[in-house]
């Protein structure tokens, strides 16, 4: 179990700034684009709330393109969380450089994005309870994909040339743990809020509009 008194899971928020046109850009058909810029925004607020309320450890949240936004400032002062840039390259390498980074101070390590609202700070501290039993965890979402990865040590091959975005990715996720002989423990799914499809798994009372 996650001992409270002594937090040592690092939690890292993926995050892009909610602008129109940057964050959630494939939900513009159904939304709009400053309607899916509204909606990137509430799922950023959720997520970092999560990170923070789950109390396993340290938050980060690791913007892109760059953490001017006045939301990431906003939520950086409401719970006293770390700003980091996710920096140049494809998701896989930047995910890769930020367990890099953070697993030199932490002992373990969870990295989340926003896109899954029932990503809640119970399902993060299960996580951490996870990772101290193993070596890796995952929390794969229904589209195929996964919704948060856990780690003890950095793995550059598990995040290199990745088919992102495609139904492969967890199978792909779990065939690279077998090979880096990483034992992982997976959690229960998630639902991803990316198409116009996905946003019947938005909590009940959302605005969307």
């Amino acid at each position: 179990m996650v001992d409270a008194e002594h937090p040592d899971c690092a939690v890292i928020v993926f995050a892009k700034a909610p602008f129109p046109g940057f964050a959630k850009t494939r939900l513009a058909p159904a939304l709009g684009g400053d309607g899916a810029a509204r909606l990137a925004q509430q799922l950023l607020a959720r997520a970092v709330l999560a990170a923070a309320g789950a109390g396993v450890g340290p938050v980060e949240l690791c913007c892109a393109p760059d953490s001017l936004h006045p939301s990431f400032a906003a939520l950086a002062e409401r719970y006293g969380i770390e700003l980091t840039l996710q920096g140049d390259g494809d998701l896989g390498a930047r995910m890769n450089r930020a367990f890099e980074r953070v697993l030199a101070r932490a002992p373990m390590a969870l990295l989340i994005g926003t896109d899954a609202p029932a990503l809640d700070a119970v399902y993060l501290e299960e996580a951490a309870a996870a990772l101290h039993e193993t070596d890796a965890v995952v929390g794969p979402a229904l589209d195929g994909g996964y919704a948060l990865i856990g780690l003890k040590r950095a793995a550059p091959g598990l995040f290199d040339a990745m088919p992102w975005s495609t139904p492969d990715v967890l199978d792909e996720t779990r065939r690279r743990l077998r090979q880096l002989s990483l034992h992982h423990t997976e959690l229960a799914p998630l639902a991803d809020i990316d198409e116009p499809a996905d946003l019947i798994h938005l909590p009940t009372g959302w605005a969307i509009e």
